[in-house]
């Protein structure tokens, strides 16, 4: 779609030679093309276009036009012109030589003594009387020309730019709305909604019904897309995500300038910065419309772009030093004019329509001015609101930075995003940290002493460790020449600063590069370190261990993270000293749960009591993860994954994320998983959260191996593969967790111990804080073929993993198994109920126990065996694992147990006899049964002979357990009959 700027008013029109669909106006050209029809058919009507500048009014009329073209109906079009004096009846003269062009005028003698006023018209000279005829007779003669015009086929008459019209075309215009209805014509009209004679004439028409008004709405996110593509000559699906994206932020769905926007685009790669450049026309348009509030509106909004897209009225009165009537008449003449909104979230608070209205005011300001204006606003600031609580310290930032007064921009961003930091309260307060902490460092590299450019750089990490928002980092920060050689610089400040950057490194899974900056930080420390730099360089190197490929890692990751709490504590750090207990949290969870929360709880308490949000948060994070595996019940942790969100903590939520994947997983909640995994992970990729983004392609090949899809499977892994070095645990939980998961849902057993066995290994070669079955699935199948006995389980139910909610159901079933070969068999059926209890959250891990552990169930003669099995098979049979399936039956009949039929009409049998084996013909006997009919009635109505029947009831009392036809009758009647109430039968 192609939208043209207006040549003659300094609005924003579309024009008549659009390419392309007209995008997110269906219901409005539905409505136009009802109109049409009906003018067609002799009913006319008006129809009135209104909307801001560029909302693409007259594309609509274009798009009208040529529909009523196609429907060889007559159309005119017309528009005032910017000539000063205005022509009179500009656009019916404009309209008529269209016509005259196309040989569509009456023939003599049509309109009778109306011909002379048409004549007079289309002179176009006051001199021919144009300017004297009464506006009377000019509507009346246009009204019956339109009837001549429209007697075959209809008239659509196009009038644009009434806004501009003058008071003669107007009178006739309203006289035309009363009349119009009588007539085979459509009246289309077209005006803006400023302050205007016309404005009143289309409030007249709506109140009167006497049109039909269109209120054009700015474009949807997803039709600005539609947009985007249509301009990039794509496909919806095909066009850039990025552009599509930045159009959408900074175009507030406005077809002109979004259209202007992408192609501007084109010159402005994302890594440019947050802010595309504003476009020539869409500045043209701004600054023409501003001109026309006169020099004070000018001086006004170019004040009031200082604050950026919002902007507070009272702080505008005070300086520019006007009076609060002046001002708020030309920021209600700016508000007619589309060039700001009133902020309904906050009384006497402005914003500019779109952000890029505020740009291009701004870059339209000479150096001179805008310094004079931001020295004044900001000192007016200062006074009205002393200490500059909440928005205001980063809004006086601002204001400084455009005065030129670098140093006390600088203190302030940095203040405003320690307050953002620290407060926790604000809705993604991490990333606006890292936001205003990025325009501080630009400002202080191009001035400020080496000293205060290195603080600024060590709140920039920090922030941008808590935030993950890597994507905002600007290139120089991570290159060697964001610390130079300035010996002014202390040596322990560069190697905290090159700690910080290992940190980064690291949650962008780049652990040679993590390696490096340690080196490089250990260097500077030399061997007598103060505390507070050793601190910050230990606890990197504990996240950098994590990482990092060895037998030891995470005993040498504990030993140093124990050495950074000691080391912070000494030196008053306590977000480092937090931040090592959270890694001693996490090292200690698996194998000593009460020491982990003791850890967590110290982190959690440092927090509270230095307020430190993003601390609190972590701690949350990690004690909710506990919890949530020890009882199964995830909703806590949601809650604090969703608290990492709102605050920013994007690296926290998207790997809790990954936590709440595998347990909608586990759980078969496969659509809420995929769901989650691919918008995580998506975000993650779009960040540089190597570490992140890894551990979710892991999921997604955990997804479909619990569905037993081993060609996706397959194919998750090979995404994952560029990724299996940028998380710890990564190799061992995908042979474990995803391949050997599958190969048991596929009867492969021989290669899960394989693959089992591979996992183990893996984690031998670099151990893993992640579960991958060694705590649950591997001491099950190990127990089962006579690897493991006593004190193996033992050392497995001793740890805090093997008490998980997942991994009890397997822990429980070996010790059952152990208890059955020691004799035990009452203990070991109490033992299995317990451990399959624990198991009902999981239906995929509880069937998959039940069918593993049968056989040995029933060699050693406890629990009860065939109904597992009947169970196992029937959920196998309906989550579609044939293998599995196949497998249970084979195991009944190895056990002389009644196995079912799986033939067609099986589903029809209720669950409840399925399970007790009942095959689709004995259900046919069992509904006939159940209405005490005989057997001879029985067989002549299934067409079977009355011995059939004798042994299809046989069969039937025996798999129920019920004495004789009468009782299965009545406990059945209701569940065979299908009203579902009956007694359920037993077992």
């Amino acid at each position: 779609m192609t939208q043209l700027h207006d040549r003659t008013t300094g609005g924003i029109g579309t024009g008549h030679l659009a390419r392309g669909e007209l995008i997110g106006r269906e219901t409005e050209m539905a409505q136009v093309t009802a109109a049409l029809t009906a003018a067609r058919q002799g009913r006319g009507g008006a129809v009135l276009v209104t909307g801001e500048p560029g909302i693409g009014k007259t594309r609509l009329a274009a798009e009208a036009l040529a529909a009523a073209a196609r429907a060889q109906m007559v159309t005119a079009h017309g528009r005032p012109g910017t000539m000063d004096p205005r022509v009179p009846y500009r656009p019916l003269v404009e309209a008529l030589l269209l016509l005259s062009r196309a040989g569509r005028l009456p023939e003599p003698g049509e309109l009778g003594r109306y011909e002379a006023v048409l004549g007079h018209l289309m002179s176009g000279t006051r001199a021919a009387g144009a300017g004297d005829v009464s506006p009377l007779m000019v509507a009346e003669t246009v009204l019956r020309l339109t009837a001549v015009l429209g007697r075959e086929r209809g008239c659509l008459l196009v009038l644009d730019d009434l806004h501009d019209a003058d008071a003669g075309t107007l009178a006739v215009v309203e006289y035309l709305l009363d009349h119009i209805g009588q007539q085979p014509a459509v009246l289309l009209l077209v005006a803006g909604r400023g302050p205007c004679a016309a404005a009143e004439l289309a409030a007249r028409a709506r109140r009167l019904g006497a049109a039909t008004v269109l209120d054009l709405r700015p474009l949807s996110r997803s039709e600005v897309r539609l947009l985007v593509a249509a301009e990039l000559g794509a496909g919806a699906s095909e066009a850039g995500a990025e552009p599509a994206r930045r159009a959408a932020d900074h175009g507030a769905g406005i077809p002109f300038v979004v259209k202007e926007l992408v192609h501007g685009l084109a010159g402005h790669p994302p890594g440019d910065g947050p802010t595309p450049p504003v476009p020539a026309a869409v500045v043209d348009d701004i600054r023409r419309r501003t001109a026309k509030l006169g020099p004070f509106g000018v001086e006004l909004l170019g004040t009031a772009a200082l604050f950026g897209p919002r902007f507070p009225s009272a702080a505008l009165r005070h300086v520019t030093g006007r009076d609060l009537a002046e001002v708020s008449v030309t920021l209600h003449a700016a508000v007619a004019a589309c060039l700001i909104v009133p902020d309904p979230s906050s009384p006497q608070w402005y914003a500019f329509r779109y952000p890029l209205a505020a740009q291009a005011l701004l870059d339209g300001l000479a150096p001179g001015e805008r310094g004079r204006y931001a020295r004044r606003a900001a000192r007016t600031v200062a006074d009205l609101h002393p200490g500059l609580p909440g928005t205001w310290c980063a809004q006086a930032a601002e204001l400084y930075a455009h005065a030129g007064e670098t140093r006390a921009a600088v203190r302030l961003y940095c203040e405003a995003a320690q307050r953002a930091m620290a407060e926790g309260t604000v809705d993604r307060a991490a990333e606006r940290a890292v936001e205003l902490l990025v325009r501080a460092h630009r400002l202080a590299g191009s001035g400020a002493e080496p000293a205060a450019h290195a603080a600024v750089l060590e709140q920039l990490l920090d922030a941008v460790t808590c935030s993950g928002r890597l994507d905002l980092l600007p290139a120089p920060v991570t290159g060697p020449e964001a610390l130079g050689a300035d010996p002014a610089v202390p040596a322990g400040r560069r190697a905290a600063i090159h700690a910080r950057l290992a940190r980064i490194a690291t949650l962008g899974g780049r652990p040679a590069e993590a390696l490096g900056h340690l080196d490089t930080a250990r260097w500077l420390l030399g061997d007598h370190p103060d505390p507070a730099p050793a601190a910050l360089v230990d606890l990197a190197a504990a996240h950098v261990e994590l990482c990092r490929f060895a037998p030891d890692r995470l005993s040498t990751a504990a030993a140093l993270a124990r050495r950074a709490a000691d080391a912070a504590r000494h030196a008053g750090l306590p977000a480092v000293e937090g931040e090592a207990l959270l890694v001693l949290g996490e090292l200690a969870r698996e194998r000593d749960e009460p020491a982990a929360l003791d850890h967590l709880a110290r982190a959690r308490a440092l927090a509270h009591e230095h307020r430190l949000p993003a601390l609190r948060i972590s701690a949350d994070v990690h004690l909710a993860r506990i919890a949530a595996e020890r009882d199964g019940r995830p909703a806590r942790l949601e809650r604090a994954r969703q608290e990492a969100l709102r605050t920013g903590a994007l690296p926290q939520a998207l790997e809790t994320g990954f936590v709440l994947a595998l347990e909608d997983v586990r759980r078969c909640e496969f659509g809420a998983a995929r769901d989650r995994i691919r918008a995580a992970a998506a975000e993650a990729a779009g960040l540089g959260l190597g570490r992140t983004l890894a551990l979710l392609r892991l999921a997604e090949a955990v997804r479909c191996a619990h569905q037993g899809r081993r060609a996706e499977m397959r194919e998750a892994l090979d995404a994952l593969a560029p990724h299996l070095d940028d998380a710890p645990g990564v190799r061992s939980m995908a042979y474990g967790t995803a391949r050997a998961f599958c190969s048991l849902l596929e009867e492969r057993h021989e290669a899960a111990e394989q693959e089992f066995a591979r996992a183990l290994a893996y984690d031998a070669e670099n151990p893993s804080t992640g579960d991958f079955g060694q705590h649950g699935v591997i001491l099950l199948l190990g127990v089962l073929a006579g690897r493991m006995g006593r004190r193996h389980h033992a050392e497995v139910a001793e740890t805090s993993a093997g008490g998980t909610r997942w991994n009890r159901p397997f822990v429980g079933l070996a010790h059952a198994v152990l208890l059955g070969r020691e004799g035990r068999t009452a203990e070991a059926t109490a033992a299995a109920r317990a451990a399959l209890e624990a198991a009902e959250p999981y239906p995929m891990a509880r069937h998959l126990c039940l069918r593993l552990v049968a056989r040995t169930a029933h060699t050693d003669g406890w629990g009860v065996p065939a109904d597992w099995l009947r169970e196992a098979e029937e959920y196998f049979h309906g989550a579609g694992l044939p293998a599995a399936a196949g497998a249970c039956r084979a195991l009944l009949r190895g056990m002389g147990a009644p196995v079912r039929q799986r033939r067609t009409g099986t589903e029809q049998v209720p669950a409840v006899l399925r399970r007790c084996g009942i095959t689709a013909r004995e259900f046919e006997v069992a509904r006939l049964l159940a209405e005490r009919i005989g057997n001879k009635d029985i067989a002549g109505r299934l067409h079977i002979s009355p011995r059939t029947v004798e042994k299809h009831v046989a069969s039937l009392l025996q798999k129920t357990g019920h004495p004789n036809r009468s009782a299965f009758a009545s406990a059945a009647r209701d569940l065979v009959t299908g009203t579902g109430t009956g007694t359920p039968v037993p077992v």
